[in-house]
């Protein structure tokens, strides 16, 4: 990609009206824009970003069996009422010129439910698993912290159906483990956190938190062993010695990134989803309930992986592999950086070539500003030594390296 074509530019300065550290340097790098409270617009830099985050997401989740499907965000009042939901305080609720009301989607166990009781009747029929990426809707009189907490976010929930509680159970832990490795992937390390089920289940829950000053929730973790809990389960004096290993427990905020909820049979009960087992006995299906935020996740690595100058993105999720910088106007220089563009781009390497005329400054500070894991300097002083300047966004440390051991970084 051209730098030079790119939708979106990057910005001299801080936007004025920001705080979140994901916030600034999002709209500065020119991956987002703002466009009301809570309410942004993912631009091609942060599209890429997604792209790559669901992807490893959606590896993940049909490894464990589960099967894509894409659900209404405009939901009828009939479902929100059959669960008791439709009071809720964060639901949008819109009414339509025919007297019609709809809630906007700000979770999905009442239509998934609804559409499982079509197809599921024996236990012959189950154990089904089926999943979305979709952008969910709530109305947060308190939406802050930039794209961590908003009244539009894209989310990733998969559901579960099950003959018992035992089942459950089981695929509840299956889910645990594929969730470490979407995020070991990601390149964000998390603590798995028993939490209160809040309006799902009252059946303890679990979170996916990640530490940062930039998280709302206080958790207590073990230094040992690494169980952990979120304060609103175990109230204001928390842990002070840990209940599996007896080692030392340490707090802190943290952002959570995900979690996972044993529903039981409230929702199967509701919506009338039941299955004959196998001596003919009708029983309500057994659900669980999943959820990752892939937007939540975009801003957590923001907050996680950045300096004074810029964003570092890991090089699983970033928007391009190389950032490729030509300096000066020599025409040997043009030619050498246009062919190596084109022979890495040849061999599947995603590159960003800032081809733009302006100072070598300008060039160095947006390339920190973005955060592509490694730029590429090509110039007369590289091409003298036949070499490349090559740094690692996260090293301070610049080498000289030929084509070929360019190359081998990305194993070509």
């Amino acid at each position: 990609m051209l730098f030079s074509k790119l939708f979106s530019k990057t910005e001299r300065s801080f936007p004025k009206d920001e705080e979140a550290t994901n916030a600034k340097f999002l709209i500065r790098g020119g991956f987002v824009r703002k466009m009301s409270a809570g309410v942004f617009t993912y631009l091609p830099l942060a599209q890429r970003v997604l792209n790559k985050i669901n992807t490893i997401i959606r590896e993940e989740m049909n490894s464990i069996g589960g099967e894509e499907l894409l659900m209404p965000a405009l939901i009828s009042k009939e479902y929100w009422e059959k669960s008791n939901r439709w009071e809720v305080d964060i639901i949008y609720k819109l009414k339509t010129q025919f007297d019609e009301e709809f809630g906007l989607g700000w979770t999905h166990e009442e239509p998934i439910s609804a559409i499982a009781q079509h197809f599921i009747q024996s236990y012959k029929d189950l154990s089904k698993v089926v999943y979305q990426i979709q952008n969910k809707f709530r109305s947060e009189v308190r939406a802050k912290n930039g794209l961590l907490r908003g009244c539009e976010f894209m989310m990733k929930d998969l559901y579960s159906f099950h003959t018992s509680k035992e089942e459950l159970d089981k695929y509840y832990n299956v889910v645990i483990k594929s969730y470490a490795k979407v995020f070991k992937r990601i390149g964000l390390q998390t603590l798995v956190v028993e939490a209160a089920g809040g309006a799902f289940t009252k059946e303890y829950t679990h979170e996916f938190q990640v530490l940062s000053s930039a998280g709302e929730d206080i958790i207590f973790y073990c230094e040992k062993c690494r169980y952990a809990q979120n304060k609103e389960l175990v109230g204001e004096t928390g842990m002070t010695v840990c209940p599996k290993c007896s080692g030392s427990v340490l707090s802190g905020t943290a952002i959570e990134v995900a979690n996972v909820f044993k529903l039981g049979t409230r929702y199967s009960e509701a919506f009338n989803v039941k299955f004959l087992d196998e001596s003919g006995v009708s029983k309500p299906v057994v659900m669980g309930s999943y959820g990752l935020g892939p937007t939540r996740v975009l801003a957590t690595l923001v907050e996680i992986f950045h300096d004074d100058r810029g964003i570092i993105w890991p090089k699983s999720v970033a928007p391009y592999a190389v950032h490729l910088i030509s300096l000066g106007k020599d025409s040997k220089v043009l030619v050498a950086v246009k062919k190596l563009y084109q022979d890495l781009e040849n061999h599947g390497v995603e590159v960003l070539y800032d081809d733009r005329e302006c100072t070598p400054g300008e060039k160095f500070a947006d390339a920190d500003l973005i955060g592509v894991p490694v730029r590429v300097v090509v110039s007369e002083k590289t091409l003298a030594l036949k070499k490349l300047e090559v740094k690692e966004r996260s090293e301070e440390k610049v080498k000289m390296l030929s084509s070929a051991e360019l190359f081998k970084i990305f194993e070509l």
